[in-house]
């Protein structure tokens, strides 16, 4: 299967995202979607689904817009050519995924609109001058807010006091690593914790990191949004869970394939977000002037057969607040 398909994993079934030619064609929109995630990955496709439920609640139906959509499966270098290719269709605006995909898709060409979801520091990485007018021709939904990161530190102290050292772990080609590490020294002081930046770009480096954590006193681990993470998913969760590290994970996949706990924002929403302003934009409106969205629902996932596992006894004020206790 090749990653530049357009695929829809859900039930088995493909998406009928237009990808014909004929003699509506071309009366059609065009957009342009580029995500950092593979085409195999389920939940991305289930987020690009509801991408295109929000897009047809706009009136945006398949004989009114036509899309293209290339997908990163986490290999930064490959961003640059993946943009060029959609560029080439001439669309009239794109979607981007993930600040390090917005920033290559921008840096590209600044004049085509941008529309950006999952992206966590929009003005820090010089993709908006400000949240309320982002003033170069992009704008888009943010990822989380700064504060989520003292949150995450929190929940890793509460349901294991002990924990003195959080190894934040992500890739910095894939995600805005100094944005988080900065954010995460700032709130451990507080909790009597430090911040162990493990930058990581593969699966041994990924294996390397855990390991380490594991060998130190009192160590958690702690995930920022990261697509790199997200396509080794899998192995992160057998690691930690192996060698018994608490972690707190960026989405709820993590939770409901055995991961410990998460507390995100919901992540198919934000995409629906992002359609309402692709809709904003092909109506007329300058990117430019529309101002970044925050996050409007956040969850917390906890899975109880995992804190058991690993010895863990969460405390009632955790159990009381989260959303989904998976038992």
């Amino acid at each position: 299967m090749r990653r530049r398909q357009v695929i829809g994993l859900l039930g088995g079934a493909t998406m009928a995202w237009p990808l014909g030619v004929g003699a509506q064609q071309a009366e059609r929109r065009r957009l342009g979607v580029l995500v950092a995630s593979a085409a195999e990955d389920v939940d991305i496709q289930e987020r690009l689904a509801g991408f295109r439920k929000g897009l047809e609640k706009r009136g945006w139906s398949e004989d009114r817009i036509h899309i293209d959509i290339r997908f990163g499966a986490s290999r930064a270098d490959e961003y640059a050519a993946l943009a060029k290719e959609l560029f080439a269709l001439q669309p009239d605006v794109i979607l981007a995924h993930s600040t390090p995909v917005a920033l290559t898709v921008h840096r590209q060409n600044p004049t085509v609109p941008l529309v950006f979801v999952s992206v966590s520091d929009p003005v820090g990485s010089g993709l908006a001058e400000n949240l309320a007018r982002p003033g170069r021709n992009a704008t888009g939904v943010l990822q989380y807010e700064a504060g989520i990161i003292g949150k995450w530190l929190a929940m890793l102290k509460e349901i294991s006091p002990r924990i003195e050292h959080a190894a934040l772990l992500a890739n910095p080609k894939t995600t805005v690593f100094d944005f988080f590490v900065r954010a995460a020294e700032g709130s451990a002081a507080s909790l009597d914790m430090d911040v162990v930046p493990s930058p990581v770009e593969n699966a041994g480096q990924i294996k390397q990191a855990i390991e380490t954590c594991a060998r130190m006193s009192n160590c958690g681990l702690l995930l920022p949004p990261d697509s790199t993470t997200m396509l080794h998913r899998d192995l992160i969760i057998a690691l930690a869970n192996e060698h018994r590290v608490p972690a707190v994970y960026p989405f709820r996949i993590f939770v409901s394939l055995g991961g410990l706990m998460s507390y995100s924002t919901d992540q198919i929403d934000l995409f629906r977000q992002s359609a309402f302003y692709v809709d904003r934009i092909l109506r007329g409106d300058k990117a430019s002037d529309l101002p970044v969205q925050a996050p409007t629902r956040y969850e917390t996932v906890l899975n109880l057969k995992t804190a058991k596992a690993l010895g863990l006894d969460p405390p009632p004020s955790l159990l009381v607040r989260a959303d989904e206790v998976i038992e």
